[in-house]
């Protein structure tokens, strides 16, 4: 079989040929590569990754839905469900947007927040990122005289897992209770899109690229996808991802419009998305990350910034604190590469749910969760990941090692945790 890196070349030059994506539970169907023709790639091993020499790209999330929250307790509601603190939502935004406002760009704009729903036990449920959209007097109305904009505009927007859209309809609205606040699926309106590669892994193009900054859909934004010379709707934009600087930028645009900075040959499947996340050990939606069983603090949900511990209490809090004090994380999620002896990499070899053993005491040490090629993310135990004596191999494919990568973005303390903890008892 060819190294991954040449099957993921070989589809880049083939728009027919795709790639079978498997996650913990279930097997999806290949989706198309449409790009311009591949280039040689580079372990990621090394520090670069196959997307990172290239880029950066967009790609339109399809695995994500869009809901619509209406009313005046928006946040308040929200607040009292989710992981991390949306009051700031409540406050006149403080980031500069330009220096005048126009028919097509706000003022001031509040970037997403990345947060998640739990269970009472503090298990993973859904995430989502929620947007604050642009307040009718924070821009310009069409004619560019006076404040003005769509008076129905949401008090709040959310992308969310689709696959799971109908059942987290059903969870909010069983907490709704008398809160004035009206929830509804936009996803045929809206879709959420992704940009990210090459320079934006080091936050260079978020921080001075000026279009990503000043360039939005404002009037011609709206339900109706009128045009921004047309309309006095809102204004979308692209906005820094909450997670990490590398993730890029994130978005919510029309379903009928093609957002800005959108480039004919760099628009690409979702998939190339999906192998980057992989690449930076970020999962996404309730499939990656277990709904029912994931615990947050092991998936990382906290250094991605989907976890306030100062806000006050939300459904599944207290599991989440207790965790967090103790300081003590076992296991953890990470990225991982599926090798041979030889280095060479083992494409479509390795399925969801297979057990990771270490080879010199046949012990379990953790489970591949999702896998793309010879890539994927594994739920590992810190102690044997990271021990330089160790070798990790899939049961049942003895001739398959798990290479290891640790994150760039990763605090210098997480893996070191247990360590600490017994020094100082």
């Amino acid at each position: 079989m060819l190294p991954w890196r040449l099957i993921f070349a070989k589809a880049l030059n083939s728009p027919k040929q795709g790639l079978t994506v498997r996650f913990a539970g279930k097997t999806r169907a290949a989706c198309n590569f449409h790009s311009s023709p591949g280039s040689e790639y580079h372990d990621s091993s090394a520090g670069s990754t196959p997307l990172s020499e290239r880029g950066p790209f967009v790609s339109r999330l399809k695995s994500r839905g869009v809901l619509r929250f209406d009313g005046p307790d928006a946040v308040k509601y929200l607040q009292g469900l989710v992981t991390n603190d949306l009051r700031r939502f409540e406050e006149t935004p403080s980031d500069a947007g330009v220096s005048l406002p126009t028919p097509n760009q706000s003022v001031a704009f509040s970037g997403p927040i990345y947060t998640a729903f739990l269970t009472p036990q503090g298990r993973f449920l859904y995430d989502l990122f929620v947007y604050r959209p642009v307040r009718a007097d924070e821009k310009l109305d069409g004619t560019g005289s006076g404040p003005g904009g769509d008076p129905h505009q949401p008090a709040l927007l959310a992308d969310v897992d689709i696959h799971f859209l109908d059942e987290l309809l059903d969870h909010l609205k069983k907490y709704r209770l008398r809160a004035k606040v009206e929830i509804q699926d936009v996803s045929k309106d809206m879709a959420a899109w992704q940009r990210f590669g090459r320079s934006l892994v080091d936050g260079s193009d978020v921080d001075k690229d000026v279009e990503a900054k000043s360039i939005g859909w404002g009037g011609g934004a709206d339900f109706a996808g009128r045009a921004a010379a047309q309309s006095n709707g809102q204004g979308w934009r692209w906005f820094r991802d909450p997670r990490l600087v590398s993730m890029g930028l994130r978005g919510l645009f029309p379903s009928d419009t093609v957002p800005p900075l959108v480039e004919a040959d760099k628009e690409v499947d979702e998939q190339y998305y999906l192998l980057w996340r992989l690449e930076e050990g970020v999962p996404e939606g309730s499939t990656e990350i277990p709904k029912g069983e994931a615990i947050p603090l092991e998936y990382n949900l906290a250094g991605l910034n989907a976890i306030s511990f100062e806000k006050g209490c939300y459904v599944g809090q207290e599991s989440v604190a207790r965790t967090h004090h103790r300081g003590v994380i076992r296991k953890r999620l990470l990225p991982v590469n599926f090798i041979h002896d030889s280095g060479e990499e083992v494409p479509q070899a390795v399925a969801p749910k297979s057990e990771i053993i270490e080879v010199n005491s046949g012990k379990k040490v953790g489970t591949a969760t999702t896998v793309l090629g010879s890539r994927g993310l594994a739920l590992l135990r810190l102690e044997a990941a990271f021990k330089n004596t160790s070798q990790l191999n899939v049961k049942g494919l003895e001739n398959v090692n798990v290479k290891v990568i640790r994150p760039k973005w990763w605090p210098s303390e997480w893996g070191q945790e247990e360590e600490q903890a017994t020094a100082v008892a």
